[in-house]
């Protein structure tokens, strides 16, 4: 058992630690393999194929895994590492801790938007991006998208609204649907035809590389889903008597058949099912 912090309680020496762990996995070159395990496994809705990770009811689970996964990397380097989260309705602000020169280092400069402060400035030779849609190595960020098209991280109000929905998720399963706690916090639609809510609209603010598919080239990302992890875990403790849904598979007619997966339905590329990562007790607690 061990311990998520909140990112704004890690100790110098705490933070130190984990900077010098994703640095090694990213000199290993193991860092990289979960940037494009994640873009292999961004599939939107209009794709005919598998939707695992985004769009779906296990958007939770699998994200789930893939941040035990990377933190099993991250201790096999210090076994004293843990993924801290982002509660970015408190630290809202360019001048929240997590952006501080000792850990993630600010925003991205005027013009190209390449980040020149932190552990992974491309100055430094240790943060080259090598999983990319563009032609640059180094990392973007963009805070609120400005001046152009601003945007404002989430309020807990939102967030509040999110958790008091007693169902897990709805048909059509996707990224249209408008009840359910998946999707408003997911946050591809909401009611009146809001998008960008929640988890989206924080990769919206950060900007830069936390857009796309391949939005783990910002170690960022790692803090902003374990926050959503732990909303899940309220969520979940909120609603007892709720649960995963679509439980069954569906039914041939449906037209998400083979498409998302039920709650036994193992999930790639582990081959895990929902079903068995609803609790994290016996692994990590959060404070």
């Amino acid at each position: 058992m061990y311990t998520r912090k909140n990112q704004r309680n890690l100790t110098r020496t705490e933070k130190r630690r984990l900077v010098n762990a994703i640095l090694e996995l990213k000199r290993s070159g193991r860092y990289d393999e979960f940037v494009r395990i994640h873009g292999r496994y961004y599939v939107t809705d209009a794709e005919e194929r598998q939707r695992a990770a985004h769009m779906t009811p296990s958007f939770f689970p699998w994200h789930r895994k893939f941040l035990l996964e990377f933190e099993r990397e991250l201790q096999a380097v210090d076994s004293g590492v843990s993924v801290p989260y982002w509660d970015w309705t408190t630290d809202n602000t360019p001048a929240a801790s997590l952006w501080a020169d000792d850990f993630l280092g600010g925003d991205g400069r005027t013009g190209d938007r390449k980040v020149m402060t932190g552990p992974f400035a491309h100055a430094n030779g240790k943060w080259n991006i090598e999983t990319r849609v563009s032609d640059n190595r180094f990392l973007t960020r963009n805070f609120g998208n400005r001046p152009a098209d601003p945007v404002t991280l989430p309020t807990r109000a939102d967030v509040v609204a999110a958790l008091r929905d007693p169902l897990y998720d709805s048909a059509p399963w996707d990224s249209t649907v408008t009840t359910g706690f998946r999707n408003k916090i997911e946050g591809w639609e909401g009611d009146g035809g809001a998008r960008w809510l929640n988890h989206n609209r924080v990769h919206r603010w950060v900007g830069g590389l936390m857009l796309g598919g391949t939005s783990p080239n910002d170690p960022v990302f790692w803090l902003h889903h374990a926050f959503m992890d732990l909303l899940w875990d309220r969520w979940q403790k909120a609603h007892p008597q709720s649960g995963y849904l679509p439980r069954e598979k569906l039914p041939a007619s449906d037209p998400q058949a083979g498409r998302v997966f039920a709650l036994n339905d193992p999930m790639p590329p582990w081959n895990v099912p929902p079903s068995q990562l609803l609790d994290h007790s016996r692994l990590y607690r959060y404070v």
